[in-house]
């Protein structure tokens, strides 16, 4: 007997390709294809469908679907994504350590970083229209991620973070819980807890941890949305010391990998992008440099440079010479 097509799939063409799709709506079918139905436009059977529509209209058998999305004018688009949010840059600066405000925006503003890290400290109520941060890095421009940083146990993290979210309404957090005081290393244990509380009660934790494969598993799996291990003490600039374990928390991690802290100049910065990190967060490289604006703008290069090595891909490494120009018909 001759066998029917199967009535769990539709037959769809999708940009000029015959497709099998489950049954679903118009945005199930733009998630399979690893796309976001935010950031698309989608024609059916020559007729546009509001974006606002795409959840609620369901396929059907024989649909002819169009989806186009805007890319720039021979540019690649290397954009990463965290917890849903897609960047371009992949640089992330603190707000410490800078003269005022002014040079941080300026800092800011050269390095092209589209994320600050932001330390939630007591308002001065002795002096309470003194200028604040905002006033110089809008909120609504610049992606704040607040951090925990001086918290030296899971409570005050997690306190310091629910401040945080009824501040500024911000999920996306920057969690550190530190073991002590003059390596300022993280205490694992207390940030594993800290990030399962934290998980549990919606926030998105981009976690500081120590260059351990498995540690930044067991922060993977207790719901980090992005695993962050130091390349070398806060504030030390000694650059990435274990570049193996580094590598090895890159294939293993199913979330975004960012070094934090301790870079010192741009070449630690290429370094950390040249070992398939999706990122680098720095602070006081660029703010105690002698020109922390031209080292902002070194920062931002050195990224885009490492990240470009890394798409590459780097030359075999050889014990021997090997000579870029033949050696045969030598006169």
């Amino acid at each position: 007997m001759a066998s029917t097509p199967s009535t769990l799939t539709l037959s769809l063409t999708v940009n000029g390709e015959p497709r099998r799709s489950a049954p679903g709506s118009i945005a199930d079918l733009v998630r399979s294809l690893d796309l976001d139905p935010a950031k698309v436009a989608v024609e059916r059977n020559g007729e546009i469908a509001p974006r606002s529509t795409l959840a609620d209209v369901a396929l059907a058998d024989g649909d002819v679907l169009e989806i186009v999305h805007f890319v720039g004018g021979g540019q690649e688009d290397d954009t990463w994504t965290v917890a849903g949010r897609t960047f371009r840059s992949r640089l992330i600066v603190g707000t410490g350590k800078y003269k005022d405000f002014e040079q941080n925006a300026a800092a800011v503003e050269a390095s092209g970083a589209e994320i600050v890290t932001v330390a939630v400290r007591r308002v001065n109520v002795s002096d309470p229209k003194a200028p604040m941060l905002t006033d110089y890095i809008d909120p609504k421009k610049i992606t704040y991620l607040p951090n925990t940083a001086g918290c030296f146990t899971a409570e005050d993290a997690i306190r310091t973070l629910r401040l945080a979210r009824e501040a500024g309404g911000w999920d996306l957090v920057k969690l550190e819980v530190l073991g002590e005081a003059r390596t300022l290393y993280p205490n694992m244990v207390e940030t594993l807890r800290a990030t399962e509380v934290l998980a549990k009660e919606g926030f998105k934790p981009m976690v500081y941890c120590t260059d351990d494969p498995i540690a930044a598993k067991q922060l993977e799996d207790a719901g980090a949305v992005a695993v962050m291990p130091l390349g070398a003490p806060i504030g030390s600039g000694l650059g990435i010391q274990n570049r193996v374990t580094i590598r090895l928390i890159v294939e293993g991690a199913k979330v975004p990998v960012l070094v934090d802290a301790g870079v010192g100049t741009a070449s630690d910065a290429a370094v950390a992008m040249e070992l398939g990190c999706d990122g680098v967060l720095m602070n006081t490289a660029i703010a105690e440099a002698k020109d922390p604006l031209l080292m902002a703008r070194a920062m931002r290069l050195s990224v885009e440079a490492g990240r470009a090595a890394y798409r590459a891909g780097r030359m075999g490494t050889r014990k021997y010479a090997d000579p870029s120009s033949p050696l045969a018909g030598l006169i």
